[in-house]
C-alpha cells in the first residue's frame, strides 16, 4: 500500500477535486484505491455516492473521527483529503503515514498568506526528505504573472511545483457525476490529462 495525503489549511483550495481525480487516475490504471475522507463536511463520500457502478471502481470510508490516522492496507493507493485548519499533532502523524504530500494552492495573496505557516510546519516535520511533499498549482496557467508571483513565494521553502492545473469546467461537470477527467470518455479532457501527466508521475515515483 503506497498513500498520498492532500493538504492545505485553507478551505476552497481543491483539496476534494484533487483527492478525487487523482483516486479516478488510479482505478483507471487498474489499482485497488481507497479514498480516505477527513473532512467533517464528507466531500469525497459525497462524489463517492453518485459515482457510477460501472466506472472503475473506488471505495472509501470517513476517517475524520480517527485519533490516530490507520489507513487500509489492503489497497494498492490510499488517497487522504484532508480538512482545512489541519495542524499540530495530527498533522504530525498524518505526515508520518504516507508516502507523498500534495498541496493545491491557489496564486492569490490571500491562499498564499494562509499556507505560510502551513508549509513551514510541513517543511520542518519531513527534513530529511523534502521530495515527499510537492505543490499542485490550481486554476491559473503557468505563462500568467499569477503564476510567477507563485514560484517566488515558493522559492522560500525549496518545495517544487509538480503541475498548473488549468481554470475550467470540466472538473466542476465531472464532479457532479461522481466521475474524473481520467473517467470515459476521456477525449474532451485531452489538455487536462495532459497537465496531470507530470503530476501522477511525481506521486508514483519510488
Amino acid at each position: 500500500m503506497r498513500a498520498v495525503l492532500v493538504a492545505n489549511p485553507k478551505g476552497g483550495a481543491g483539496k476534494t477535486t484533487l483527492a478525487t481525480n487523482l483516486s479516478g487516475y488510479f482505478a483507471n490504471q487498474g489499482k485497488s484505491v481507497t479514498l480516505c475522507d477527513l473532512d467533517r463536511q464528507q466531500s469525497a463520500l459525497r462524489w463517492m455516492a453518485f459515482r457510477d457502478p460501472a466506472l472503475p471502481p473506488v471505495t472509501g470510508y470517513y476517517a475524520g473521527n480517527q485519533i490516530v490516522l490507520n489507513l487500509p492496507k489492503e489497497s494498492d493507493w490510499v488517497v487522504v483529503d484532508a480538512p482545512a485548519g489541519l495542524q499540530g499533532y495530527k498533522l504530525s502523524d498524518y505526515l508520518r503515514a504516507v508516502d507523498r504530500v500534495l498541496v493545491p494552492l491557489v496564486p492569490s495573496v490571500f491562499d498564499m498568506a494562509a499556507t505560510e505557516d502551513f508549509l513551514n510546519s510541513i517543511r520542518g516535520e519531513i527534513r530529511s526528505n523534502r521530495m515527499k511533499v510537492g505543490i499542485v498549482a490550481m486554476r491559473v496557467d503557468p505563462r500568467t504573472k499569477a503564476a510567477g508571483m507563485l514560484e517566488e513565494f515558493l522559492r522560500h521553502f525549496d518545495i517544487p511545483i509538480v503541475s498548473y492545473l488549468r481554470n475550467t469546467q470540466n472538473y466542476v461537470n465531472v464532479a457532479a457525476a461522481g466521475a474524473t477527467v481520467f473517467d470515459p470518455p476521456r477525449a474532451r479532457h485531452r489538455r487536462d490529462l495532459e497537465q496531470w501527466d507530470a503530476l501522477v508521475k511525481w506521486v508514483e515515483c519510488a
